[in-house]
């Protein structure tokens, strides 16, 4: 991660290394975060419940990276720092109000889907501004940037322009919507978060480079 900062002139301080836990059990996860580890990304809310209880008395933060229903909004407002897919009014309209009841700042993140990939979630860019004009109405929620899960290449320089398109809607964004604190690029995982720094990534979601490959479930 410092090597790929250092390439383009940034700050690696700048990145943040969200180790995603994805069906990593508990024990190995207590080896990663003895190991230096302090940021953990999960997909699924009842999955993190349960490790979030149990490492407890640790001082790490979660997030979550996984697609939210609405009606896990809740618990998901409770347990996470952070959640990187926003992806309808609907959500936005539920975690605010979690976020009233619970009186908390609820921080999110856009996801945006560059690929237009049927099979993942995340709004189309075109309907970026239309959703973030809807959210102003929202006191609860504070929206700091945006995720996107590009379509897997084999080669990681072939996804290079979803990264540099993301930036640039981002910075697209925060023009038009400039009292948004836009300043998170949650892009980039174990096979080309190298890319994704050095085209602005902010946060790397990264779990098989961590804790090798996940069994298939």
């Amino acid at each position: 991660m410092t090597e790929a900062a250092g390439r383009v002139g940034r700050d690696p301080d700048e990145v943040e290394l969200v180790a995603v836990t994805k069906t990593v059990q508990v024990p190995m996860i207590r080896e990663a975060i003895d190991a230096g580890v302090m940021l953990l990304g999960e997909n699924r809310v009842q999955e993190a419940s349960d490790k979030i209880a149990l490492l407890s008395s640790l001082p790490i933060t979660w997030h979550l990276i996984g697609h939210l229903q609405t009606n896990k909004s809740r618990p998901a407002v409770e347990l996470f720092e952070l959640i990187h897919s926003l992806d309808s009014v609907k959500l936005a309209a539920a975690l605010d109000r979690h976020g009233a009841t619970l009186r908390k700042q609820v921080r999110v993140l856009v996801e945006v889907n560059l690929g237009g990939e049927p099979s993942k979630a995340g709004i189309l860019e075109h309907d970026l501004l239309p959703l973030l004009h809807a959210c102003r109405q929202f006191t609860h929620l504070t929206i700091e940037g945006l995720m996107t899960i590009p379509p897997f290449r084999r080669n990681p320089q072939d996804v290079r322009p979803f990264f540099r398109r993301l930036r640039l809607l981002r910075d697209e964004a925060a023009t038009a919507c400039p009292d948004y604190p836009l300043r998170h690029l949650s892009m980039g995982m174990s096979h080309d978060y190298e890319i994704a720094i050095e085209e602005g990534a902010t946060l790397v979601r990264v779990g098989t480079a961590i804790f090798e490959a996940r069994p298939v479930i």
